[in-house]
Order: C-alpha cells, then structure tokens, then sequence
C-alpha cells in the first residue's frame, strides 16, 4: 500500500497572515505580497532573520545598527525566496554600511501588533535587500493566526493514515510553535525552505516511496506543486494570486478544509 504525505506550506496556507511592509526611505506602507514584489523587483531577496521578535528586537536598543545587532546577537539569517543571485551568508557583509537601525523594525512591529489584535503567532521580522541598489528596501513584521478547523483537518489526516508535514520559509521557532498548535510532530517541519528546498522536501519524501499532496498559496510553492504527485492551492488568505501559481496547481480550493475532499 502506497503511503501518502501531505505537505503545507504555513503563510496564506495554515496560517491567516497579517504583515506589515514599510519603505525603508520613504516610510510609506506597502499591501503587496512580499514575495510577488520581490519578482516584480528582480535581483533582490527575502531575508528572514531567526530571532524572536518580542523577546529580542522589542529589547534591544533602538538607535543600533542593523549590522551590529545581528553580529552582537550572533543572529542566523535565511533567505526564504530570491530573484537574485546571492547566498545568505552575502548578506551580512553587505549590511555593515547600512543606515537601518533596530528601531525600524521595532517601529513596523508595534504598527503590526496595534492594527492586528488577533495574533496568535509571530511570524518574526525580516527584510527584501535590493541587491541591485545595496540597500535594505523594506523592513517587515509578520504574524497571524491559524485558519479555523485547521486542528481538525491535520487531525482527519493522521486519522486517515496520512503523514502531514510543514515545508515554509518562515522563522524556524515559529514554525515549532505552530506545529504544536495543530498538532504535527516537531521533526515533520522542514523550517525555512524557499523555493528550491521545497522541491528537494519533496523529492525527497517521493523517494522514501510517499505519495505527495503540496499545498500552498505563492510563487514560493512553485517547484513544490511541479514535483509532487498533486497541487494544490488554496485562496483562503484572499490576496490576489499570480498566474504562474494557477498553472501549476491541479487543483484550486477556497478553504483548509477541502482538503479532506479531495481524492487522494
């Protein structure tokens, strides 16, 4: 009997998100997905920095460098999707002559927290660097709470004899705490994937003799949706959709649930 494994992507997919998204220069508020302005872009990144937001941004001194806070605090940076060549470990080289401070992150995420009353989880806090122009473009505060009846359908599937994993680029401890939520074991979470190491989660799981299911929700789930045995993307975060991301679904759903209709 063949096993069968369904991997969810988190933002937009588990998780409703709510995200703040500010113009380093200008201070202006930006709506778009984070991810389709980074290939609207071209040649910039996604760079997730794997701290906890409340207990050590919200603490730390507000006039520091972005530099000297993540070299003092010996902070891990990921890069969770990209339209540029560059690896994470270019990043912090490339941050030593940055003007950007701490208090531009703690100042998106009180803007965040005061308009969202609602979250259960903080994503954490990351930046686009515009490789092109060598700068810190945006600075962004994330969170959100889990979709309603996603527990039970986490719960149904196991029940089901189907194995449920998370594959997201989202900051690894959160990715932790969710899983602890809906109920899916710690060492079914693939943290912070981009795009190509989603494809590789599952490739790899195909060739432990699974059967995939990739659900997501962006242009990051591309690959995913191309190397699983079925694709599908939900809408149930309600943010316009690229293209790109329709043709290489097999099917479209509106909410969690309708998961557990699909034949599988």
């Amino acid at each position: 009997m063949t096993k069968k494994a369904v991997v969810f992507d988190n933002s937009g997919t588990l998780l409703d998100r709510c995200r703040t998204v500010k113009n380093t220069k200008t201070g202006e508020k930006i709506e778009h997905s984070s991810l389709d302005m980074i290939d609207e872009m071209g040649n910039s990144a996604l760079v997730v920095m794997q701290t906890d937001t409340k207990k050590c941004i919200m603490g730390a001194k507000s006039e520091k460098s972005l530099y000297d806070f993540i070299k003092d605090n010996n902070i891990p940076l990921d890069i969770s999707y990209s339209s540029a060549d560059i690896r994470k470990e270019d990043i912090l080289p490339l941050l030593k002559d940055s003007a950007i401070k701490v208090k531009d992150f703690q100042d998106t995420a009180k803007e965040l927290s005061a308009e969202n009353d609602f979250i259960e989880l903080c994503s954490g806090s990351a930046f686009i660097f515009n490789v092109e122009k060598d700068r810190v473009q945006y600075v962004i505060a994330a969170g959100g709470k889990v979709f309603p009846h996603v527990k039970n359908v986490v719960k149904t599937l196991i029940n089901r004899g189907v194995d449920v994993f998370i594959a997201s680029g989202d900051r690894a401890k959160s990715l932790y705490e969710l899983a602890e939520i809906i109920g899916i074991p710690k060492e079914n979470v693939f943290e912070t994937a981009d795009i190509e190491r989603k494809k590789e989660i599952v490739a790899f799981l195909k060739n432990k003799g699974y059967e995939v299911m990739m659900v997501g929700n962006g242009p990051n789930d591309i690959l995913a949706f191309k190397e699983a045995n079925l694709a599908v993307l939900t809408l149930e975060q309600k943010e316009k959709v690229q293209r790109k991301v329709f043709d290489a679904a097999d099917i479209v759903i509106n909410k969690i649930t309708e998961v557990l209709d699909i034949d599988f």
